[in-house]
C-alpha cells in the first residue's frame, strides 16, 4: 500500500513542521520580551533625563560668546 506510506510520510513532515513553527514562535515570543524590557528600561532612563533637564537651573557662569573681552584688546 503506496498510499498509505506516502500519508505517513506527508503527517510525519507536517508534524515535524508544525514542532519547528512551535519552537520558532517561543523564540520569537522571548525575543519580543527582551526587546520590551530593554524599551522599558529605556523610557524610564529617558524620564529620569528629561526631569534632570527640568530640574536644571540655568547657570551663572556666562557661556564664552557672552564674556566681554578683557580691556586690554
Amino acid at each position: 500500500m503506496p498510499n498509505e506510506h506516502t500519508l505517513e510520510q506527508r503527517i510525519a513532515e507536517l508534524e515535524m513542521k508544525t514542532t519547528f513553527q512551535e519552537k520558532l514562535l517561543d523564540e520569537l515570543n522571548q525575543v519580543i520580551i527582551e526587546q520590551q524590557f530593554a524599551i522599558d528600561k529605556i523610557q524610564i532612563q529617558l524620564r529620569y533625563l528629561v526631569n534632570k533637564f527640568k530640574d536644571m537651573q540655568p547657570s551663572n557662569i556666562a557661556s564664552q560668546a557672552e564674556e566681554t573681552p578683557p580691556p586690554h584688546y
